[in-house]
């Protein structure tokens, strides 16, 4: 068990499975069971080709390495799923170079031609990486709704420099500890007097939890130090995302998004906006950088002020996939919790209208929570000056460009 967490990036995964095997030790970070440390478990099938009318399949074992995969005949794999599977990305693959013939060999046996059987193994390696890091993202979440991860479109994996966080990361030198002293002592928020009334704002939600202030109106919510227990009325964003979400590669070029894939009501809150707390200095200098890519994680808190940005490129939730619309379906508000200090809302992402399962979330990057989506609200910074990013979008009323 040391071996197998101490080498992993000095050594293959094959090399590690086999001195997991040889030393009969566990590890199921890398395949290495109970179940499979003497036995045989299809993993994913490789090749395909036909001997005398004989079917047969090259099979990657489970938490084996490939110097042991072995050609099976059809009628000893008991995988119908794992067979769907590579017949599946076969004819994907076949549909995309419109090519459906199989190289016939001299001595009339049959076989997949090289491509179509590394595309396969592409594909099954891919899936295998996908569900991982599904599995990941799950551990690390601390809500209630399930995060899914889909790509039908092309063989992107996960991202290798993105790390999931439930709440900001302060960069050195920013404190965001600013504990609140005190809370409310209703014994129903909804009727009472309650942290909204005492900021000076009205309660922003409804008795179904829905949003009713408009864009631009922060929101209080009760805090830590409140008498009223976790079903308050009052306590929305702080719960986290209810529903259950997909990041889903996307067929239109920009990249990764996220669908829902349940129904959200109109004016529900969906998801947060998290990231690294970064100054506003720094946030021009990674400007540059983002702009030469094509892309943008910068939010700037300037709620009140414009001290501090949020970056999203490497630390992040599931808001990190959420692509940019001028015609969006998610509005973005201002949330107070237990940090009072006006220069670190937390950005919370509700629902401007019905949404129907499997359709795609999006926010204007423009908004900035002021509900003010006029070309007048553009930040025009030196930063979004640079180098101008194509939207994507194809709303009817798109502006053609993301800054």
């Amino acid at each position: 068990l040391i071996v197998a967490w101490c080498v992993p990036c000095l050594v293959s995964l094959d090399t590690l499975q086999e001195l997991c095997r040889k030393e009969k030790l566990t590890c199921k970070s890398i395949g290495i069971t109970k179940r499979n440390l003497n036995n045989y478990e299809v993993e994913y099938l490789c090749d395909y080709k036909v001997v005398k009318d004989m079917e047969y399949y090259l099979v990657k074992w489970k938490g084996w390495p490939d110097s042991t995969n072995t050609w099976e005949p059809l009628q000893n794999l008991k995988c119908p799923l794992l067979l769907q599977q590579f017949s599946n990305d076969k004819h994907n693959f076949l549909s995309q170079v419109k090519k459906s013939k199989a190289i016939t060999l001299k001595d009339n046996n049959k076989a997949l031609k090289p491509a179509i059987a590394e595309y396969i193994v592409k594909k099954a390696k891919q899936r295998i990486a996908l569900q991982r890091w599904q599995d990941e993202l799950n551990r690390r979440k601390n809500y209630k709704g399930m995060i899914f991860v889909e790509n039908t479109v092309d063989l992107e994996g996960p991202p290798l420099d993105f790390y999931y966080i439930n709440e900001y990361k302060p960069a050195p030198g920013i404190s965001l500890v600013n504990e609140v002293t005190f809370g409310c002592s209703c014994t129903d928020c909804f009727f009472e007097k309650c942290c909204p009334a005492e900021a000076g704002v009205l309660l922003a939600y409804n008795k179904n939890q829905q949003i009713r202030i408009p864009p631009g109106t922060p929101i209080y919510e009760c805090n830590s130090r409140c008498q009223c227990g976790p079903d308050c009325p009052n306590r929305v964003v702080q719960k986290g995302t209810q529903y259950s979400l997909c990041i889903f590669r996307t067929s239109n070029g920009c990249g990764w998004g996220v669908k829902t894939l349940v129904k959200i009501k109109r004016m529900s809150f969906v998801m947060e906006y998290v990231g690294e707390v970064i100054t506003s200095e720094e946030a021009e200098r990674r400007g540059q950088l983002y702009d030469n890519k094509g892309i943008t994680y910068l939010f700037d808190l300037d709620y009140e002020s414009d001290e501090f940005t949020v970056d999203a490129a490497r630390y992040g939730n599931i808001s990190h996939f959420v692509n940019h619309s001028c015609d969006p379906n998610l509005q973005v508000f201002n949330v107070f919790i237990d940090n009072l200090d006006t220069r670190f809302p937390r950005i919370a992402l509700f629902s401007t209208r019905t949404i129907n399962a499997g359709e795609e979330l999006t926010f204007d990057y423009q908004m900035k929570g002021s509900g003010d989506i006029s070309s007048d609200s553009v930040d025009h910074s030196p930063a979004k000056k640079r180098i101008r990013t194509v939207c994507k979008c194809g709303a009817v009323t798109c502006r053609g460009y993301l800054n």
